[in-house]
């Protein structure tokens, strides 16, 4: 059934801001634990790609969105006017080498997608060439996929009285003057045009699915994709690491360290529940200790009945 923009609303009425905001507090810290052991394990990565007009608010969403995130394992993207150098390759070239590793979360502001709607509507490349690519993205986005990379698309559905009072704030308030575009006012008279083009590239590169999210107000458009990107997350099978090394070995439990050398004199402090071994760096050598063994600072969870303690 073919997807309507039309049916989707640009304000939820049923929501209750209150009540939404503080599930969306714990949603956000929930997913920046999962990133960053997503980060940890580095196994699977995460593309969120973020579509919408001018004015849709893709920055402040993306803001929001890594409130509790690890910033070691995000990546962000803004894509503009391809350059001189991009324009020399295929579309796809300058998307494909800023696709996340794994462990990484990839924000995209914008998209290949760009590749399709700006030229449709400024009719600057042949519609037989545009048309092709349509096609290429379903092909490059499954590629993707199979290599443990989870898409996530989204489409920032604002309505044009919303996007005109976001781009007036950007000429009457001081504080948003440098997001003011004269060229954002052209687009916008091309509003309808874009909601067409952008209505063909939901039905047609829907092989991964889009996500159309209410966007006039702002937390209800990053409570729609913290949802989602939670249940994405928790579907994974993250895992936290398993110890490498080569010079401990694992306890028959799987927990603590064998090759431990008690320090005496050294002082135990409790904190959380966990001990903090503060050792003495003179008392290394006086106690006999083998050099290749160097005291740490330990603030993992040991029970004080341990053998280790």
């Amino acid at each position: 059934m073919k997807i309507k923009l039309s049916d989707y609303p640009t304000f939820n009425k049923e929501w209750e801001r209150t009540k939404t905001e503080k599930k969306l507090e714990k949603i956000l810290q929930r997913i920046g634990g999962l990133q960053n052991k997503m980060y940890a394990q580095n196994k699977y990565s995460l593309l969120v790609i973020f579509q919408g007009t001018d004015a849709s608010g893709k920055d402040g969403l993306t803001k929001g969105f890594l409130r509790y995130c690890n910033p070691l394992g995000i990546n962000i993207c803004s894509f503009k006017k391809p350059t001189e150098e991009e324009y020399a390759h295929d579309f796809l070239w300058r998307v494909h080498h800023v696709c996340p590793r794994k462990g990484q979360l990839q924000i995209f502001i914008r998209s290949h997608y760009e590749d399709i709607l700006v030229p449709t509507v400024g009719k600057y490349i042949p519609e037989d060439v545009v048309e092709k690519r349509y096609g290429l993205i379903n092909d490059f986005e499954k590629l993707l996929e199979q290599n443990d990379t989870r898409v996530l698309k989204f489409f920032l559905n604002v309505s044009k009285e919303a996007q005109k009072a976001r781009l007036m704030e950007r000429i009457e308030l001081k504080e948003k003057h440098w997001k003011h575009k004269d060229g954002d006012w052209d687009t916008r008279a091309q509003f309808d045009e874009y909601m067409t083009v952008y209505e063909k590239i939901i039905n047609v590169c829907n092989i991964i699915p889009w996500h159309i999210v209410p966007a006039d107000k702002n937390w209800q458009k990053l409570y729609s994709v913290a949802e989602v990107v939670l249940k994405t997350l928790e579907e994974l099978e993250l895992k936290w690491p398993e110890l490498v090394t080569e010079r401990f070995a694992k306890g028959a439990n799987g927990k603590g360290l064998v090759k431990y050398f008690p320090l005496k004199g050294v002082e135990t402090e409790s904190s959380q529940g966990a001990l903090i071994l503060k050792p003495e760096p003179a008392l290394h050598n006086a106690q006999n200790i083998p050099a290749d063994i160097i005291p740490i600072h330990y603030t993992g969870s040991i029970s004080t009945g341990s053998p280790y303690c």
